[in-house]
């Protein structure tokens, strides 16, 4: 089980700090997406502090489990959040978020096995 959190969770890590960093860097199609979905230009920050978060602890919980299963608890949740906020505004384009969050809740299931 621990060679596949690992896998799982560096995968999950990269996509994470990728994502951290366009919402950083304010990349165009991250911050458009984002607008259309009435998330405030003021929120990014912090949006991008959480996935910046969630990726280190995934990392750590490489060597600290109960980092790892934080982290993940974190990601699942901060996903869901990403989902339900793209339902409310009608975007139903929600296919990445879903992987991500299904993603992390495998990181979960795996990292507490």
């Amino acid at each position: 089980m621990f060679i596949g959190y690992v896998v799982v969770a560096t995968l999950l890590a990269l996509a994470s700090a990728a994502s951290a960093f366009l919402t950083f860097t304010r990349n165009p199609q991250v911050v458009g997406n984002m607008a259309k979905v009435g998330v405030p230009d003021s929120w990014l920050p912090w949006l991008a502090t959480a996935k910046s978060a969630g990726a280190l602890g995934l990392l750590a919980g490489l060597v600290v489990a109960p980092l790892g299963i934080a982290a993940a608890a974190g990601l699942v949740l901060y996903f869901a959040g990403a989902v339900i906020t793209h339902l409310r505004a009608k975007d139903y384009a929600v296919a990445p978020v879903i992987v991500l969050t299904l993603i992390a809740a495998a990181a979960l299931v795996l990292r507490t096995a």
